[in-house]
C-alpha cells in the first residue's frame, strides 16, 4: 500500500459496487481493491484513493453507504471518520 493512500471500506459487496459507480460518475480517482490486512470490515472489497488524495474528495460521494475511511501512514491504517 502506498503511504498516504485513503481506503474506504463497505458493509456489503453491493455497497462497494454502488460506490464504484458513483465515484466514477463523480470523477473520483481510485479503484476497488481487496480489503487490506490490518482493516476489519464486513465486505472484502475497499476503494483506494491514490496517495496524497485529500479526504475532502469523498464529499462527491458523501451520500454513499460505507463502513469506514482510513489513511495508510507508517505501515498502519488510521481511521479518519471515527
Amino acid at each position: 500500500m502506498d503511504a498516504g493512500a485513503i481506503v474506504v471500506t463497505f458493509g456489503s459487496t453491493l455497497d462497494a459496487f454502488a460506490f464504484e459507480d458513483a465515484a466514477r460518475a463523480a470523477g473520483l480517482p481510485g479503484r476497488l481493491i481487496p480489503l487490506p490486512t490490518g482493516i476489519a470490515a464486513t465486505c472484502g472489497l475497499a476503494w483506494k484513493l491514490p496517495s496524497g488524495s485529500a479526504v475532502e474528495l469523498l464529499a462527491a460521494v458523501a451520500g454513499m453507504r460505507h463502513e469506514g475511511v482510513y489513511r495508510f501512514v507508517d505501515n498502519a491504517y488510521f481511521r479518519l471518520d471515527a
